[in-house]
């Protein structure tokens, strides 16, 4: 196309949304003139199904369970009273609880404030509070935030060591659904165990986020945390930023809550409409559509030209990934539908991997993220008159050229800023645009049965790690192999897992086992030591 006809192809489809400043170019995806109104059957049954779970239809068909994310910001739109006053009370509360907080009337009892907020949990407990806090978050924040988000010993060890005596000033959020996620009862457990450590009454420093009922509320109850906040089975872990899960974080960490809240209601009612051409979520889906075939079979390459929003491609790993990757369509068929997401942060992402995208395997299509807003004042001029932004924008424009030069097609979303009316906006934008393609590929996008397969597989490995100690302790000073230990214990056909296990123990003081023998498995031997 000549630049004259490039021009005319992004003004025809650009896709502007003025109630939060955010437009979407679409003209760099090569689709066919067609192609739009050949999907608009499938679109329709979409924005139907859409329609239905906002009004409470049973959306998660394989669990028999609502999806309600959407009422988090427009809780009037809930389909029951009930569901209504237990957004607006748990709005509340978390708000008024922060509140407290910064004003002292909650309080550690060695330090006149909490200072600092840990947050412990995993994947959507986790994901969304780190988006948001990095790119809304600074120095002068009422709370400075921390996590806990995996159940690596020396991450937790690098978190808590770093905190040190201001453990006195630690408010612990932690965080879980069931309450019996075992990334976050280790990550809570290590630390209490701090906080116990340093003489503390780690009860007296922590809350909650957890269904009625859950092991976590039982504990916190039990324990005499200072507060607990709920979590519904109707709202997803990689949906839950707007439930008490990212709200409370956000109101210690002293954030424009009602600005998040308000840009993600503003892009909803911009997502509902049936107007594909008006509807940012709907040609995001469409282009994912487009690009894969429909198959997911090229991968969705994030492209923020802005730090504040680095964590963007982390997020929407969990929120697309997790969604869109199943094996069954909602018939039963085997599909194996999915699209994998990775990202990194412009310009940065021209000193890794621009390369690729430009000249290696054509399997990616890439969504450009624009910021118009620098900073606030007033920037230097590095070279002439031009200043810092305006080479990270002719960065992103010079790739986005060099890109559609080798027929590598891409979007680019542009927002007005980084605030937080801006990151409530993207977050509700992807999250429709994840359930239309849900629909436009028939699966169920609001469960997530391989992570509870990977789940119980890891506790079939914790099962034989008990085995093999008790077999090692009974057999005391004799040195055995992996396959001798994996035949004593009835494991002969998993023994490159009991190897693996052997090899761990030994590498650790924990557990007192010792290995001897060569570097090679079958020349290793193991023994209590």
């Amino acid at each position: 196309m000549t630049e004259r006809e490039l021009w005319e192809r992004y003004q025809r489809h650009l896709c502007v949304v003025p109630s939060v400043g955010l437009t979407l170019d679409i003209s760099r995806m090569n689709f066919g003139a067609d192609f739009l109104d050949g999907m608009r059957s499938r679109m329709d049954a979409a924005f139907q199904a859409m329609d239905a779970l906002e009004k409470g239809a049973i959306a998660n068909p394989d669990e028999k369970r609502r999806v309600g994310h959407y009422w988090l910001r427009a809780p009037e739109l809930a389909p029951e009273a009930g569901l209504k006053t237990a957004i607006t009370d748990m709005q509340a509360q978390v708000a008024a609880f922060a509140k407290d907080v910064h004003a002292g009337k909650v309080k550690p009892a060695r330090a006149a404030k909490f200072t600092q907020v840990l947050i412990v949990g995993i994947g959507g407990s986790a994901l969304g509070p780190q988006l948001v806090a990095d790119a809304l978050g600074s120095g002068r924040d009422a709370m400075q935030v921390h996590f806990l988000d995996n159940t690596d010993p020396d991450g937790m060890d690098r978190v808590l060591n770093g905190l040190g005596e201001q453990l006195a000033e630690t408010l612990a959020v932690v965080i879980s659904k069931s309450g019996g996620t075992k990334e976050t009862r280790n990550g809570m457990l290590e630390a209490e165990a701090a906080w116990k450590q340093r003489g503390l009454d780690f009860g007296a420093h922590a809350v909650a986020v957890t269904g009625d009922g859950s092991e976590l509320d039982a504990y916190a109850k039990g324990h005499k945390w200072l507060r607990t906040f709920p979590m519904w089975d109707w709202v997803g872990g990689r949906t839950s930023v707007m439930s008490a899960v990212g709200l409370l974080p956000a109101w210690l960490q002293g954030l424009d809550v009602d600005g998040f809240l308000a840009g993600a209601k503003d892009m909803d009612a911009a997502t509902r409409v049936h107007d594909v051409a008006a509807n940012p979520a709907a040609l995001l889906a469409l282009m994912w559509f487009h690009a894969g075939g429909g198959k997911g079979q090229k991968d969705m390459v994030i492209l923020p030209y802005k730090d504040r929003l680095m964590l963007m491609s982390k997020y929407l790993q969990q929120l697309v990934m997790e969604s869109l990757g199943k094996e069954l369509s909602l018939d039963g068929q085997v599909v194996n539908q999915g699209i994998a997401v990775y990202g990194n942060k412009g310009s940065t992402d021209q000193h890794a991997y621009v390369q690729q995208l430009r000249e290696g395997v054509n399997n990616f299509f890439v969504t450009f993220v624009e910021v118009l807003k620098d900073r606030d004042g007033k920037s230097l001029a590095v070279e002439g008159e031009n200043t810092s932004g305006d080479y990270l924008l002719g960065f992103l424009l010079g790739t986005r050229r060099a890109l559609f030069e080798k027929g590598r097609e891409s979007m680019t979303l542009t927002v007005p800023d980084v605030s937080a009316r801006t990151v409530g906006a993207l977050v509700a934008l992807y999250e429709r645009a994840v359930g239309l393609y849900a629909s436009l590929v028939n699966i169920n996008a609001y469960h997530q049965p391989g992570v509870e397969a990977g789940k119980k597989a890891a506790g079939r490995v914790l099962e034989l790690q008990g085995k093999l100690l008790s077999k090692l302790k009974a057999a005391k000073a004799e040195a055995r192999s992996a396959d001798q230990l994996a035949q004593d214990i009835g494991a002969a056909e998993e023994v490159e897992t009991v190897f693996k296990l052997l090899q761990h123990l030994s590498a650790n003081g924990d557990h007192g086992v010792k290995r001897t023998g060569g570097a090679r498995p079958a020349e290793a031997r193991f023994q209590s030591a």
